[in-house]
């Protein structure tokens, strides 16, 4: 149950849960100490709390009041404690300074994380799996969780590096789709791609390479596989790219390429082999 409260000052101590949302490095160290995360807009949040994250509090403007009944019913179906999670209404003015923006999608929650199962446990059942090295990009890194989850992918494996899918970001971008598909981080970077391999899985490193094989062919036939994608940047690491059973890339237009555009973005290249892997 949710029970409301109005609060009228931004700097109430009750509200620290939504202090500076976009301040990178502050809201990684508040999160990490307090083990919560930040989801924004009623439907977000619903999937959040039916996924089983315990509901702490929400923000809501006063001007979306008519939100709090879907929250409400929202907030009976999930596990909680045996006291009601307080929500907090506040002029629209306060909640911007609040957070240092403006909130457009309505309501803000904090949530309890949950810990994190170990790689060996996510990857057990799983026949198609995607592993992150090193994104940094808060919006990358939940767009990939809303293709992997919207393609079928069975599970996530993020690089000890890789940013924190339940960062605000991550979360919006995926339209909760973080909490639609299992993942895990991984302890070891360096030996990462060992236990994937002792578990059967041939390991996949996406390249814009043109000397790399064409992923549909890599395919064929294939048992478990999983696709390795790397930074925004410079892609995989030349260990990853090393230790990978086979390099593989997503064939480009030959005009395009003549012209200079020889590669995706990461996420569109995710998109396209998450497609192609569960197909």
């Amino acid at each position: 149950m949710l029970h409301a409260i109005e609060v009228d000052r931004a700097d109430d101590p009750r509200l620290a849960d939504y202090v500076r949302l976009t301040d990178a490095g502050l809201r990684t160290h508040v999160e990490a100490e307090h083990g919560l995360f930040i989801a924004e807009g009623t439907k977000v949040i619903t999937r959040a709390v039916a996924a089983g994250y315990p509901l702490r509090s929400v923000l809501l403007g006063k001007s979306r009041l008519p939100d709090l009944p879907a929250l409400t019913e929202a907030a009976a179906g999930g596990p909680g404690s045996a006291s009601p999670a307080r929500a907090y209404v506040v002029p629209d003015d306060v909640a911007e300074t609040l957070t240092g923006y403006r909130v457009h999608r309505g309501a803000l929650a904090s949530l309890a994380r949950k810990p994190l199962p170990e790689a060996g446990a996510v990857i057990g059942s799983a026949r198609r799996i995607v592993v992150l090295e090193d994104l940094v990009d808060h919006g990358n890194v939940g767009a990939i969780f809303r293709c992997a989850a919207a393609l079928g992918v069975d599970a996530v494996l993020l690089s000890p590096r890789c940013a924190d899918p339940l960062y605000r970001r991550s979360v919006k971008v995926s339209m909760g789709a973080v909490f639609a598909i299992p993942y895990a981080r991984m302890t070891d970077w360096y030996d990462g791609l060992a236990e994937l391999k002792s578990a059967g899985f041939l390991t996949l490193a996406l390249t814009p390479d043109e000397r790399a094989t064409p992923i549909s062919a890599a395919l064929r036939d294939a048992g478990r596989v999983a696709l390795l994608l790397g930074t925004e940047g410079d892609g995989l690491s030349g260990r990853w790219l090393d230790e990978a059973d086979e390099t593989v890339r997503i064939p480009m237009n030959p005009a395009a390429r003549a012209a200079g555009v020889d590669s995706l973005n990461v996420v569109a290249a995710a998109a396209i082999a998450c497609h192609l892997l569960v197909n």
